[in-house]
């Protein structure tokens, strides 16, 4: 027992993932570890054993049972735990490693556990910020209003009367969080030097999940990424963000401003407001291209419950414990890969996918241009307005599981990102198309970036062979028109 409270103890202090601490506080005192690979890697393994048995007799081969299997692996994860979920929340975007048909499942994979008791959570914030319940909030509810893998939410108000929302880490979680990712790595290492068919790097997969859930477990630096995201988009006056309370704010205890707003798939209630759902919509999607192309600072987790429509007709940014970076470089590359799939130019696309590290240098990319084709041909043909992006993400994930494509984390981010959106959208518009309503911001950056490579990038769109495109040319100032006026 001593043992497994000297583990408690030292995982507990662990502020950043660290895969060496975290191995030596294990194979120090292993009881505890035995204890959780039991209950790992029993139902892991016969769930393994019994997708094996299928495809050795051949049923997994029918699709429903190919379905089936995918469904039971999801809820399997939910079972494991948060480090668990949030593997599988990080493998939904990995069309590099998952076959389509898990991809699918894994997607709809809810990060909603039962919360925890209100007792532990008001402990939780009186050990953090130093002070009892009653100086520190006049009222707070003792039921959450929702709850997640990794903390719940409860409604409060502060001594000076503001409305807050808090934000309460679970007990224990950096303790469990540290073994299960121990757990899981091993479980990498060994798929890594045993299981020749896996081409990435499952171990780098798993430290890049540990580093981002440790991101996530500081609240402090939640708080850090909100205001910076406040500071980025105070001049879009489309956009609200809570105000942090700092004093009412660690590493496990987050206090933000009570946002009064409805969820943007609640459309009766948004439109109650006076406000179109539409609007919403546009304003998300053109935020979100903000972000992704001028900011190189992203929201990865837009999911409904994060984004709300205000009585002003503001939109409002909530959570803010999964943000990611891209890089200037990549920013310029994914522009200059729009352009090349706009003119078809497949082979110079292949080549944009080396430069922005889908592929290695070494990598024959003759088979690929081809099967970019197949892909993009006849979506391209109804125009890139009216192009599918989950059919056209479905059709690359094939693409991208058959050919030796290794997906930087920040793409993954993106496309979760983007199809979290896309999802929104459709719930208010059934006929809704982010490729056609992202275009036009592509087209503004287009015409007005000064820098050269996008510069070039332009006279790619508008020339071929120096004849100009006059129909190019007339498409990219209306639609550069139409997002100037959002």
């Amino acid at each position: 027992m001593a043992e497994e409270l000297s583990d408690f103890i030292e995982a507990s202090g662990l502020l950043e993932y660290d895969p060496k601490a975290i191995d030596s506080i294990y194979k120090k005192n292993p009881v505890r570890l035995l204890r959780r690979l039991w209950q790992t890697l029993l139902p892991i393994g016969l769930f393994l054993l019994g997708v094996g048995w299928e495809k050795l007799i051949g049923s997994l081969e029918k699709n429903e049972r190919k379905i089936l299997r995918a469904k039971e692996f999801t809820k399997l994860l939910v079972d494991l735990g948060p480090a668990f979920i949030k593997a599988g929340q990080a493998l939904s975007t990995r069309p590099d490693i998952v076959p389509p048909t898990v991809l699918e499942e894994l997607a709809q994979l809810q990060d909603q556990l039962p919360g925890f008791e209100s007792n532990l959570a008001m402990a939780c914030i009186e050990q953090d910020l130093g002070d009892s319940i009653d100086n520190i909030f006049i009222e707070i509810d003792k039921e959450p209003i929702s709850a997640a893998s990794l903390g719940q939410v409860h409604r409060a108000k502060l001594r000076s009367g503001e409305k807050v929302a808090v934000k309460i880490q679970r007990p224990g979680l950096r303790e469990q969080i540290t073994l299960d990712l121990y757990i899981v790595r091993n479980i990498a290492i060994w798929f890594k030097n045993n299981i020749g068919i896996i081409r990435s790097d499952l171990v780098a997969l798993i430290d890049e999940l540990g580093r981002r859930i440790f991101e996530e477990m500081d609240y402090i630096n939640e708080a850090n990424n909100a205001e910076k995201f406040k500071e980025l988009h105070s001049k879009n006056i489309n956009i609200a963000v809570p105000k942090i309370y700092r004093k009412a704010t660690s590493r496990r205890v987050l206090t933000m401003e009570w946002i009064d707003g409805i969820k943007l798939t609640n459309i009766e209630a948004v439109k109650k407001l006076g406000i179109s759902p539409n609007k919403m919509i546009e304003i998300g999607v053109s935020c979100s291209l903000q972000q992704l192309i001028e900011h190189g600072f992203f929201h990865a987790d837009p999911h409904p419950g994060n984004i709300l429509a205000m009585e002003d007709g503001r939109l409002c940014y909530l959570d803010f414990g999964m943000m990611s970076h891209i890089t200037q470089q990549s920013r310029v590359g994914l522009i200059r890969a729009v352009v090349h799939l706009v003119n078809r130019r497949f082979d110079k696309l292949s080549n944009d996918f080396v430069q922005l590290g889908f592929l290695s240098e070494e990598v024959d990319l003759k088979p690929i241009a081809p099967a970019f084709e197949s892909v993009f041909t006849n979506a391209l043909e109804i125009g890139v307005n009216k192009m599918d992006f989950k059919a056209v993400t479905d059709d690359m994930s094939g693409i991208m599981y058959k050919f030796p494509f290794k997906l930087p984390p920040y793409y993954a981010l993106i496309i979760r990102s983007l199809i979290t959106l896309e999802g929104i959208a459709l719930s208010v518009d059934p006929n809704f198309k982010i490729l056609g309503a992202a275009y036009p911001y592509f087209a503004r950056r287009l015409m007005e970036d000064e820098n050269p490579e996008l510069r070039n990038s332009l006279k790619e769109m508008l020339f071929d062979e120096n004849s100009l495109k006059l129909e190019r040319l007339d498409d990219l100032l209306s639609s550069a028109t139409k997002e100037k006026q959002l």
